[in-house]
């Protein structure tokens, strides 16, 4: 409330002290300061009056007569970007921001509101005003003000100086003590780094000031699985499950330890539940199709896939269904599915491959050709492709590319295929003399 005409007038600047504002563009929160140095025209006590009541359309043409009069009142241009911010005129926020900084450099508020905005709109400048911010003194919350200051000029700093944004997230962290924010967001930008014993002390400490931050601890997880420490991220999982229960984020990210762990049953145990608290979820449904694939459950894993494909045109879909059928000898639909794949995507290279898989079970030795010639279009040769290639042609009595296609697989083979070497070597003795 206003108490008197030389102290009540408060400057309704964008302080970031409730924690709720981001570079994202939500509206800032209005912070009250006293200037007991300066007289106020009647507009300027009106239109923050106005803004109060979060009546920006009075408050604008308020101050507008005010920039008029005096260019200079660095107060109004700063209440008048704050109004064109609420109501989404960033361009002209920016704009008014900008006056207000050149009219009085050194108030934190404006640097930091100007900073933010520029940060919003792209702009290379951001990072300018966000650093001035940091070396001014906020008028209230000091700490928790440099420290949002801090936190901002990280975020602009994370994709092009990623080591100065971990250093500015660690000062705010030190200023504001009790405050997770800064740690679990250090964390993340170490753990993109591969400094994972840095980032693990990070959230370390988050955890310190909430043992039961999920972020912490899922990052923590993270961390552990990039690291091959599975039996610590096992743990780790294990205790946001007990915290939540029906996290299922956390559940899926146990079980794909399990299966690093080679423990199939309890990953799939894991996506079950998982898919259980939330049965509708395409995504969590298809991560229990693949981890019944890694368990060698094809037929589960057949049928979540099936229903997956009803009423979806989808080349990966068909491409895994017909894996799964390959892995249950089922080779005449496996040859379909996988058909349909590459007529959905016909660059699938991978497709192509068990195509050809499918088209030699099932003796259909001209598309087996095909299918292996188009896989090489998109991937390098392996052997087997030379392989599955040479008995086709051999199937077709087409002996010179049949003994042409053994040779090329001899050579690259290097003992890795004991079976079909003997057989290669077996099948040129017998057609070689018969080559064309």
């Amino acid at each position: 409330m206003l108490t008197n005409r030389r102290t009540r007038l408060a400057l309704l600047l964008a302080a970031l002290s409730s924690g709720c504002v981001s570079l994202a563009g939500q509206t800032v929160r209005h912070h009250k300061i006293a200037d007991t140095g300066s007289s106020f025209p009647p507009e300027l006590i009106q239109a923050e009056s106005d803004i109060e009541k979060k009546d920006y359309a009075a408050a604008e043409p308020l101050l507008q007569k005010v920039v008029a009069a005096d260019p200079k009142n660095y107060q109004a241009w700063f209440d008048l970007g704050y109004v064109y911010n609420a109501q989404g005129n960033l361009t002209e926020s920016i704009a008014a921001y900008r006056k207000s900084v050149a009219a009085k450099p050194d108030v934190f508020e404006s640097n930091l509101n100007l900073g933010i905005s520029l940060a919003k709109a792209g702009q290379g400048d951001a990072e300018q005003y966000l650093r001035a911010a940091t070396t001014l003194k906020p008028t209230a919350d000091v700490n928790e003000g440099q420290a949002r200051a801090w936190l901002s000029l990280a975020t602009v700093l994370e994709a092009s100086k990623p080591d100065e944004a971990i250093a500015a997230y660690q000062r705010a962290a030190a200023l504001t003590p009790k405050d997770l924010e800064p740690h679990l967001a250090a964390g993340a930008l170490l753990a993109k780094g591969n400094h994972f014993a840095d980032a693990e002390q990070e959230y370390k400490r988050a955890l310190e000031i909430d043992p039961g931050s999920n972020e912490a601890l899922i990052g923590l997880a993270n961390i552990y699985t990039r690291g091959d420490r599975f039996l610590d991220a096992q743990t780790v999982l294990e205790k946001i499950v007990a915290l939540h229960p029906d996290d299922v984020q956390a559940r899926l990210l146990l079980a794909r330890v399990a299966v690093r762990m080679g423990k199939y049953d309890d990953a799939v145990a894991s996506a079950q539940a998982a898919t259980k608290l939330d049965p509708g979820n395409p995504k969590v449904q298809r991560e229990l199709a693949d981890l019944y694939m890694s368990a060698k459950k094809y037929d589960q894993a057949e049928a979540l896939y099936r229903s997956l494909l009803v009423g979806k045109a989808d080349a990966d879909l068909h491409h895994t269904l017909g894996v799964a059928l390959l892995k249950q000898r089922k080779f005449p639909e496996a040859e379909q599915e996988c058909l349909a794949a590459v007529k959905l995507k016909p660059d699938l290279g991978e497709a192509y491959g068990d195509l050809a898989v499918a088209a030699v079970e099932n003796k259909d030795y001209a598309l087996a050709i095909k299918a292996a010639d188009a896989r090489a279009k998109f991937l390098p040769e392996i052997p087997i492709g030379y392989f599955l290639r040479a008995s086709a042609y051999d199937h077709l009595r087409a002996y010179k590319p049949a003994a042409e296609n053994y040779h090329k697989f001899l050579e690259v083979a290097n003992g890795q295929f004991p079976d079909q070497e003997w057989q290669a070597r077996h099948r040129l003795i017998a057609i070689e003399p018969q080559k064309k």
